[in-house]
């Protein structure tokens, strides 16, 4: 069984975001990047099932600029066995990213497609979704358990009521919840390996994919900042001010 896991370059989750100074976006310059936290927790599991028995193959995958193969080298050194980078200059957005992965979906052939349920950059949470309906393919979101047998798969996924227990046939699309895995690190001898591992570059037209971007962005604030709360002396002032001033009494 081939897996096939998409991973982002995403700006640290440690880092502070700042933006640029006429409020176009965010400013890249200077700043930690790396692999977006739910991919890793997606290559982990790829990688898991590999050391099952269960995957014989696990195959990244990344679209973007050069940069991106640093996030693919990080993944290759976690136990994947081959990466694809597909290089476009241009803003990804979902649609794009799920039309170009469709295609080396096509080309590849894997049996099962494991995502992260979104980027931390910018918590769009469509692509897997995207991807499963071009596929026609079945799909589990946010899951947070995974078996995989030869012809069918289940999943245990985070819902608003609960959990909830989904049964689906093979091939199939899934993205990953922070409760599904904990990634391990990348050893310094697996690191160096990884630099010998097979890396693939296509650009995105060789795939027949338009990724001009669909959506355009205006400007880009800072949320405002909270004002400072204030103490209350007693419960009539507290009742007080609820009923004159919040109006909730």
């Amino acid at each position: 069984m081939k897996v096939l896991v998409a991973v982002k370059r995403v700006i640290d989750y440690s880092v502070k975001v700042r933006l640029k100074r006429d409020g176009s976006g965010v400013d890249f310059s200077g700043v930690k990047m790396s692999l977006n936290p739910f991919d890793e927790i997606a290559v982990e599991e790829a990688v898991r099932l590999k050391e099952k028995g269960v995957a014989s193959e696990v195959i990244v995958v990344s679209i973007g600029e050069k940069a991106c193969q640093e996030s693919l080298r990080t993944a290759l050194a976690l136990g994947a066995d081959r990466a694809i980078h597909v290089e476009t200059p241009l803003e990804t957005q979902p649609l794009g990213v799920a039309k170009t992965l469709k295609k080396l979906i096509e080309r590849e052939n894997p049996q099962l497609v494991i995502l992260g349920k979104q980027a931390i950059d910018d918590d769009c949470n469509q692509t897997g979704q995207m991807l499963a309906a071009l596929l026609k393919w079945p799909q589990g979101t946010f899951v947070s358990k995974l078996d995989v047998g030869k012809e069918k798969l289940q999943v245990v996924r985070e819902v608003d009521g609960g959990l909830e227990t989904l049964e689906m046939p093979l091939p199939a699309v899934i993205t990953t919840d922070l409760r599904l895995n904990e990634p391990r690190y990348a050893t310094l001898p697996n690191i160096m390996k990884a630099k010998q591992k097979p890396l693939e570059e296509i650009s995105a037209e060789s795939l027949g994919v338009d990724l001009t971007p669909h959506l355009v962005t205006l400007s880009v604030e800072e949320p405002p900042k909270r004002k400072a709360g204030i103490k209350i002396e007693s419960i009539n002032v507290l009742l007080e001010k609820l009923q004159k001033e919040a109006k909730v009494l």
